[in-house]
């Protein structure tokens, strides 16, 4: 494998490269964590590694298969049922450092924190799913924009804690509902070693080929802590030195002959790069400000062999849903008619007509 191959593997390890008969919750199960903030380039994130419509995806998350949390680092993700518990319990307190100076911020401390989770539960009792405008309100938390901020730092408090994750969509408003009405506890736990073994062994093979440093990046652990639960599991992963760079992968990869050409239209906040500490293998050094920026910001790409070659975006009307491209030469302009076959998936999935400009 050459460094410049490590996009290909990627697009197959993240079940890109072929479309698939998994359920949406086998795609979130098998990734691990999906970046999730931007709601509806999440569910295409989803829709866009198999055949489900955004009706059926939605279904999935209304239906607690896939939950919407923040988890791993201070962002919403989505994760699957069977490992939201596992995950949290050895993420949570990391992340609960940014809840907790936030909290602190204004004027809740730990025990501020502790007595707002007391009454969330009391409101979201017998399966009550509030929005978080609503919660504040019985909280007595004003809306202000000092407020916003708090209200976040109390609800990500309370879903940390494994009290609350996403309820059923009340409209087009996210509400909250109380966990463990919506999936079961499991009676065992992992040990936080065999959780963060487990871990790394679901991004490596969902995301691989990657270094340590990715794997740091995208769970929000630090590289010491990650070189130790890859050492538990080196023996399960292969791995290959590029350019002085150790990258490890799933044992279940594609033979090279199997890569084809192939064009997709990826959301914002895609696996595909925001995953990785370094995106040289996917994106170009002097095309990545056309699709991120320094503070998070990450735009829809469009990708053609693994490789980023521009971004769109999509305005959503009636009876129609109107697609805008921005790419990055000339040569691609040139190159619509075939790359726009690739818009193709996103039209099945919104089950609406499509218009590109």
């Amino acid at each position: 494998m050459t460094h410049q191959e490590i996009s290909y593997y990627r697009l197959a390890a993240q079940k890109l490269l072929e479309k698939n008969h998994n359920s949406p919750q086998e795609i979130v199960h098998h990734l691990g964590a999906m970046q999730a903030q931007d709601y509806a380039m999440a569910k295409w994130a989803i829709g866009s590694r198999c055949n489900a419509t955004e009706k059926e995806i939605e279904e999935a998350i209304n239906s607690a298969k896939i939950i919407r949390t923040h988890i791993l680092r201070p962002t919403w993700h989505f994760v699957s049922a069977e490992d939201i518990y596992w995950m949290l319990d050895i993420s949570a307190q990391q992340v609960k450092k940014f809840t907790a100076a936030a909290g602190k911020k204004y004027g809740y401390d730990a025990k501020k924190l502790d007595q707002a989770n007391s009454k969330i539960a009391k409101l979201l009792a017998r399966n009550n799913h509030l929005t978080r405008e609503e919660i504040m309100q019985e909280l007595d938390i004003k809306k202000t924009s000092s407020a916003d901020f708090l209200s976040a730092a109390i609800m990500m408090n309370a879903e940390l804690d494994g009290l609350v994750c996403n309820g059923r969509m009340k409209g087009k408003q996210i509400t909250y509902a109380l966990l463990e009405e919506r999936v079961l506890k499991p009676k065992s736990k992992l040990t936080k070693e065999e959780g963060l073994a487990k871990l790394a062994l679901k991004y490596f093979e969902s995301h691989g080929p990657a270094t340590l440093l990715d794997f740091s990046w995208w769970s929000g652990f630090p590289p010491t802590t990650c070189k130790n639960a890859v050492n538990t599991i080196e023996l399960q992963l292969n791995s290959v030195a590029i350019e002085n760079q150790t990258y490890y992968f799933g044992n279940q990869f594609s033979d090279e002959d199997n890569f084809h050409e192939s064009v997709h239209f990826l959301p914002a906040f895609d696996e595909i790069l925001i995953s990785y500490k370094t995106r040289e293998a996917s994106i170009l050094v002097e095309h990545q400000a056309k699709a991120f920026t320094n503070n998070g910001i990450f735009k829809p790409i469009i990708l053609e062999n693994g490789k980023v070659i521009g971004t769109w975006k999509r305005t959503i009307k009636k009876e129609y849903a109107k697609i805008e491209t921005d790419f990055f030469n000339e040569t691609q302009k040139h190159k619509k008619e075939v790359l726009f076959k690739g818009i193709k998936a996103f039209e099945n999935y919104l089950e609406t007509k499509i218009i590109i400009e």
